[in-house]
């Protein structure tokens, strides 16, 4: 493959060869209204893998049933009719060997996007992301670059299982030279991943498979092509004074929740969405805990070594004397992820949850009455 790589960049008029020839009739142009409207984080991924493949010759995708079948949740929907076969390509079921691939195929000047039918079975070419992605251009003292988004679906989803409900935020934002972004809404997947296809370094970037047909308001901004989120930054999404709940992907949505019901007890919550795992924006995390005061960190992985414990880190080395409370962390339950249902509910972070945390933190865990 690295060969027919090398012969197409150097044989060719095109980056990926004679691609006129392979392409099939092309869809209809997307066209959006000029008023605000809502699109789902499906359509958000979908479009923007659309705007930039067409943008750039060198960007293709590859994985397990991207191509026929459109993509086993649809993000790759109608791709390989508008590109063709040597642009969405259908791979075997072999983790491991496609992407070496695609990172032979970024060594030589390409852009994959490897998609991975859940971020579990990235554990089969583990190998080749951090050894072969992660340390080349440490390794070759910045002489290759390698171009490369892994995306998938990350976390638990709904009764599939431990061995198919795993978050991986924390394993691979453990490795320098790797990017980690994680997207809530529709905004997020859009910006996000067009900033993940376009940057010169592996990009990891976890998706939310129950995300995927939820609707969010986009501007026209975001609908615009050009448009473009920046890696590293953190969102506000709520703003509040009381107390800091800070999570990522689909905790966003929980954290918000309970943001809600606190406000109804007189609690005002700010919400963080990190959006960037790694790089992780520290500045946007101790600027909200130094006006709170009080911190809850929330995540669906496991609690050791975990996302929290990052960041609870990060607010104890710059801003420990503006804590007046104990720092909360909300995680998965330290077990692999049950598959019956009751249980699975009890392994994975709900709202109430982080009602609770945030009540603990702001010291209305008890109420006023039993103390009298």
């Amino acid at each position: 493959m690295l060969g027919v790589a090398r012969r197409r960049l150097v044989g060719s008029g095109c980056v990926l060869g004679q691609l006129a020839q392979a392409l099939r009739p092309a869809a209809a142009a997307r066209t959006y209204s000029a008023a605000a409207k809502e699109i789902t984080v499906r359509e958000a991924l979908n479009s923007a893998l659309d705007e930039e493949m067409s943008a750039d010759p060198s960007v293709f995708l590859m994985g397990e049933e991207v191509g026929e079948y459109q993509g086993a949740y649809k993000i790759s929907k109608g791709l390989l009719d508008k590109y063709g076969p040597d642009r969405v390509l259908d791979t075997p079921i072999t983790e491991a060997g496609f992407t070496g691939i695609g990172v032979g195929a970024a060594y030589h000047g390409l852009r994959p996007i490897v998609e991975f039918m859940t971020f579990n079975f990235s554990m089969q070419a583990i190998d080749h992301i951090i050894n072969s992605a992660a340390k080349s251009n440490y390794m070759s003292a910045g002489q290759i670059s390698v171009p490369i988004v892994f995306r998938g679906p990350n976390g638990a989803a709904a009764g599939v299982g431990a061995q198919h409900s795993q978050c991986y935020a924390a394993w691979y934002a453990h490795v320098p030279g790797l990017k980690v972004l994680a997207p809530y809404s529709a905004e997020d997947a859009r910006g996000l991943l067009k900033a993940a296809i376009r940057d010169p370094d592996p990009v990891v970037f976890l998706e939310n498979e129950l995300l995927y047909g939820e609707s969010f308001p986009v501007s026209d901004e975001v609908l615009d092509s050009s448009f473009c989120l920046p890696i590293g930054k953190a969102k506000i999404e709520r703003q509040g004074k009381d107390v800091t709940i800070i999570a990522f992907s689909k905790m966003v949505g929980y954290a918000l929740q309970a943001a809600d019901i606190l406000a109804k007890e007189g609690i005002s919550a700010e919400v963080i969405n990190l959006r960037s795992i790694r790089p992780l924006d520290r500045a946007a995390i101790n600027a909200s805990v130094r006006k709170t005061n009080r911190l809850v960190t929330v995540e669906e992985g496991f609690p050791q070594h975990g996302i929290g414990a990052e960041i609870c880190m990060a607010v104890v080395e710059d801003s420990f004397e503006y804590l007046d409370a104990p720092v909360e962390r909300i995680a998965g339950a330290d077990v692999p992820v049950p598959y019956a249902a009751n249980l699975e509910r009890m392994a994975v972070p709900q709202v109430e949850d982080i009602v609770r945390a945030a009540k603990r933190a702001c010291y209305r865990a008890v109420p006023m009455a039993a103390t009298a």
